[in-house]
């Protein structure tokens, strides 16, 4: 939610229920570490990244990530997102002249 009092998104998990189910919700402490899963639609976890709680995510580099995934998934993978990827930009076509060679076919100072 962003809201009159807060400038950025925020989600709550007060029970740990939610935290629990994907084993981020210290019981002891009574809190959760920042826990941040990207599932698809089949329900395969594609990225997760947990932090401890004094840091927080960026909710924009989390939308940047789904978008690549969906690119990803929409042309059944014959697309690829490098990272820092951002819709429209430069795409690559994996394969095994790709590996290792991506910095020939990608430059994040002019590609991004």
């Amino acid at each position: 939610m962003v809201g009159k009092d807060i400038p950025f998104h925020m989600a709550s998990d007060g029970s740990g229920k939610i935290g629990d189910l994907y084993s981020v919700y210290n019981e002891e402490a009574g809190v959760e570490m920042r826990g941040r899963f990207i599932i698809d639609p089949d329900g395969v976890i594609q990225a997760y990244e947990i932090l401890t709680p004094p840091v927080g995510r960026q909710i924009s580099e989390t939308i940047r990530q789904v978008q690549a995934y969906q690119h990803v998934r929409a042309t059944k993978a014959a697309e690829v997102c490098p990272a820092g990827w951002e819709p429209g930009k430069k795409i690559l076509k994996p394969g095994p002249d790709l590996v290792g060679n991506v910095w020939k076919e990608w430059n994040p100072k002019t590609d991004h």
